[in-house]
């Protein structure tokens, strides 16, 4: 699968990054958001959000909480597994009935938690390169997640 690498300058390239991710993404679909902190996942998930209809003060980071519900066009699952001890504390908290939803799942920190997640998903690697520039890398890990990952690529017009 190619991944697609997406360079923004501002927390706008940002928001255009979530905004097209919103309109590939399917019902259905996890997105495992890896990163250090301040590395864009939170931005860019409140991004997507906000694209979904969210107001943009409902969309919070779930570190202290675990996991965010917020509605919108299709329901949004946004989960932190920053503060979890391992990956038993992960499933204690039911990602499956939430994996198997119509809506879409966010999962900061995924790396932490990676034997937990479902085989297909869309892979975001976040990486902060200066106070306003972000690297985010997309790889989808089946051929339905690719093609999220190529409709993402074609709406932001990179090659």
């Amino acid at each position: 699968m190619n991944p697609f690498v997406f360079h923004s300058d501002s927390l706008a390239s940002t928001e255009r990054l979530g905004r097209a991710l919103s309109a590939a993404a399917p019902p259905g679909a996890v997105v495992a958001l890896i990163g250090t902190l301040g590395a864009g996942k939170t931005k860019l998930v409140q991004a997507f959000a906000a694209a979904h209809g969210v107001p943009d003060d409902q969309a919070t980071s779930p570190t202290f909480v675990l996991v965010n519900e917020y509605r919108g066009r299709t329901p949004i699952y946004h989960f932190d597994a920053y503060r979890l001890r391992d990956e038993d504390e992960f499933a204690e908290l039911g990602p499956e009935e939430y994996f198997e939803s119509d809506g879409v799942t966010f999962v900061e920190w995924a790396d932490r938690v990676e034997s937990c997640l479902p085989a297909e998903r869309l892979e975001i690697r976040c990486e902060a390169l200066s106070e306003t520039e972000r690297r985010f890398v997309l790889t989808g890990t089946s051929p339905r997640m690719a093609a999220v990952v190529e409709a993402v690529r074609e709406a932001l017009g990179a090659p």
